[in-house]
């Protein structure tokens, strides 16, 4: 080999051991960084716990406390009971209670004794504050729903990024019916006579959203109920459209990445390789998250709150448009549109 070209190959291979060096670098430091932003959300969970449990410490204590003095005093009431009723039995089996003036006070005695008993031991002067229990238990269903209101935090944080969307018809396979508030897409089985488009679909039965996006955080939610087959995900507008090659499903290239549903089975598709999600739950809705800065898709079943597989595209090469597919009817077992939910 000449010794020019050899130079170049060395120069070359210095050049990607230099790359790797970095791309592993790299890695090690989204994993330090990762690491460290669950550790961080692990002990803010903690001390929520902590602070929780702490709270409910002190509230039991109280009502404990105040428990513990009422059963006090109705033990004290049932010992004075005790006490006059064995001094009456300690009468009555030693024979004492003869005929006579003298009985006769004794129990006239005994009457007054035990009438003041009955009133002083009467079991309802004897309360606990219930009124302060009940306003216990009101804060505590308050503060039971106000966290409620905040969970999901995930759920919460992807609400926030929820954006605007609607179905552009002009994209949509003939056989596909766009609702007229471009949110919700049907299959039938009759050829729609619809202008024709360079950017309609004419083979594969999808339809993309008329909004694109190139920044930024977006959430949209697809409901997916009483479907047994469906496709949705997001792809470039470079997707091919025209013609039976798979380039034009979504997921196959590496223009799009999409979510595939099929009779029970999840599969993640993107460059034309499917992941096969371990999945048995079958989720009526389906969240999708797309974040620029990240450049991630991430699907999750709404349902749950389940996160189903992110794709790292590292850094989006242009914008991205949401896109559906609902499907062949499959003899009516798939008849259900697919439908963007509104925030």
């Amino acid at each position: 080999m000449p010794q020019n070209i050899q130079d170049r190959l060395i120069g070359q291979r210095e050049v990607i051991k230099c790359r790797l060096k970095k791309l592993k670098g790299k890695q090690k430091q989204v994993k330090t960084k990762s690491t460290a932003m669950r550790e961080s959300i692990m002990k803010k969970y903690e001390e929520i716990r902590r602070v929780l449990e702490e709270d409910c410490r002190i509230t039991l204590s109280l009502l404990e406390m105040e428990e513990t003095a009422t059963i006090q005093a109705l033990e004290n009431l049932i010992e004075k009971n005790c006490v006059l009723l064995k001094d009456i039995e300690i009468q009555l089996n030693e024979g004492l209670m003869e005929s006579g003036m003298q009985s006769g006070d004794r129990v006239t005695l005994y009457e007054d004794r035990v009438l003041e008993l009955l009133t002083a031991t009467e079991p309802g002067l004897i309360k606990l504050d219930e009124a302060k229990a009940d306003q216990l238990l009101g804060l505590t269903n308050n503060l039971l729903l106000f966290i409620r209101s905040q969970t999901p935090i995930a759920k919460r944080l992807l609400k926030s990024y929820y954006t605007e969307v609607s179905l552009d018809p002009t994209t949509a396979h003939p056989k596909l019916i766009i609702s007229s508030a471009g949110d919700c897409a049907t299959f039938t089985d009759v050829w729609q006579d619809v202008p024709e488009q360079e950017g309609r679909f004419d083979t594969t039965l999808n339809v993309l959203s008329l909004q694109c996006w190139n920044s930024g955080h977006h959430y949209w939610e697809v409901d997916v109920s009483g479907k047994i087959y469906w496709e949705l995900g997001l792809t470039y507008p470079s997707i091919p459209r025209k013609g039976q090659k798979e380039d034009c499903w979504l997921g196959r290239h590496a223009e799009s990445w999409c979510l595939e549903y099929f009779d029970g089975d999840y599969n993640a598709w993107h460059g034309g390789t499917a992941h096969p999600l371990p999945i048995s739950s079958c989720f009526h809705k389906i969240g999708i998250l797309c974040s620029f800065p990240g450049g991630l898709v991430t699907f999750l079943g709404v349902d749950s709150m389940m996160p189903l597989f992110s794709f790292c595209a590292g850094t989006f090469t242009d914008s991205l448009h949401l896109a559906l597919c609902p499907g062949h009817d499959l003899q009516g077992t798939n008849s259900k549109p697919i439908k963007i939910c509104q925030s």
